[in-house]
């Protein structure tokens, strides 16, 4: 698998590391990559890995500033993220202004990817107006508290959906794409029948939870379809 690089950073008096895939040839684009809630894990080097592989700059982003013991030992960090919504999406787009700043990523387009809690995070970058070319959420969380406006979205989105994930219900979606609506982007949404929250980390069933469960077809559909849509923005 690719080496992961570390790249330091930080955002609100925390220090911050991302993981840097570098391709073998030039990049076509810098991608961050937002994990899920348990932060940097096996799964999310990975993908960073495989974008690499497929000539892209990829840096895995840092929520916490610190290790994370455990899926369980997760959720009280990312509560605590996420508790003051201006500050979160500061933390977020921080990665994308690290990534922008190093030297690799000199004149490369930027976008932002992300699995669950990461999904949100990407969304949120694109909500707060970075200038990005793409956006892709992968089983993401779509709820925001600070909802996008007309004008504020340049990114094309794409959303990754399963349609049986019961974290990210129906009555979410639409209110997904009725804000996206309203903030005038440009988006596309696939929801996968029958699956569920965290379909693409093949880790997700043994982690015996009911919501979770990985679905082989819908990570490759997915897996595909943000390859599409980058060949498509990047020409």
């Amino acid at each position: 698998m690719t080496a992961l690089e570390p790249v330091a950073y930080a955002h609100g008096g925390k220090s911050l590391t991302g993981w840097l895939a570098r391709p073998e040839g030039p990049a076509r684009a810098a991608i961050v990559v937002y994990p899920t809630i348990a932060n940097v894990t096996p799964a999310t080097e990975r993908r960073a890995a495989m974008l690499a592989q497929h000539g892209y700059l990829a840096m895995i982003a840092d929520f916490y500033g610190e290790p994370v013991a455990s899926f369980e030992a997760s959720a009280p960090l990312a509560k605590a993220l996420r508790a003051d919504a201006e500050f979160y999406r500061a933390r977020v787009v921080a990665a994308v202004a690290a990534l922008r700043a190093h030297p690799l990523a000199s004149g490369l387009p930027l976008v932002t990817i992300g699995y669950c809690m990461g999904g949100q995070a990407a969304l949120e970058a694109a909500r707060g107006g970075e200038a990005l070319l793409a956006t892709v959420s992968f089983h993401g969380d779509l709820a925001t508290q600070l909802p996008a406006r007309a004008g504020d979205i340049s990114a094309r989105i794409l959303v990754c959906h399963g349609d049986a994930d019961p974290l990210v219900p129906r009555e979410a979606v639409l209110r997904f794409w009725d804000e996206m609506d309203a903030a005038g982007a440009n988006w596309h949404f696939h929801s996968y029948s029958g699956v569920k929250h965290g379909f693409t980390d093949p880790g997700s069933d043994a982690r015996g939870l009911p919501a979770i469960a990985y679905n082989a077809s819908a990570d490759r559909q997915s897996w595909q379809s943000m390859l599409g849509l980058f060949d498509e923005v990047l020409g």
